[in-house]
């Protein structure tokens, strides 16, 4: 499984409710339906130093599925490449609610190694 990681810093002007709306409109638009990934959640911080910030974590079935999307960890996919309702997600819903553009957001893609299962 690849588990990738994304943090999101939202702009001054964006509450919770517009990014949790956002969220709400790309489900409803089926932005997330990509193939091999099989499970989403975003997260709001409660505690720690990113309190009110929001993460997700995309959970993908196999290195190779999520190759099949992005590309090799050495040789990545340009933007033109990304599925439609990525892009959509990206450009159209959550761009806009960034304080930068949302290929530069912090993230960090891993490699599952063990599980508690």
């Amino acid at each position: 499984m690849i588990i990738s990681i994304h943090r999101y810093e939202l702009g001054v002007d964006t509450t919770a409710e517009d990014f949790e709306a956002a969220i709400a409109e790309a489900e409803r638009r089926g932005c997330f339906d990509l193939p091999g990934l099989v499970e989403y959640r975003f997260l709001r911080g409660i505690k720690g130093n990113r309190t009110d910030g929001y993460t997700a974590v995309w959970t993908y079935e196999s290195r190779e599925t999520w190759e099949a999307l992005w590309g090799p960890v050495d040789d990545p996919v340009p933007k033109s490449e990304y599925p439609d309702g990525w892009n959509v997600w990206e450009d159209d819903i959550l761009d806009p609610l960034l304080a930068g553009p949302p290929d530069d957001i912090a993230y960090t893609s891993y490699e599952v190694v063990a599980t508690g299962e």
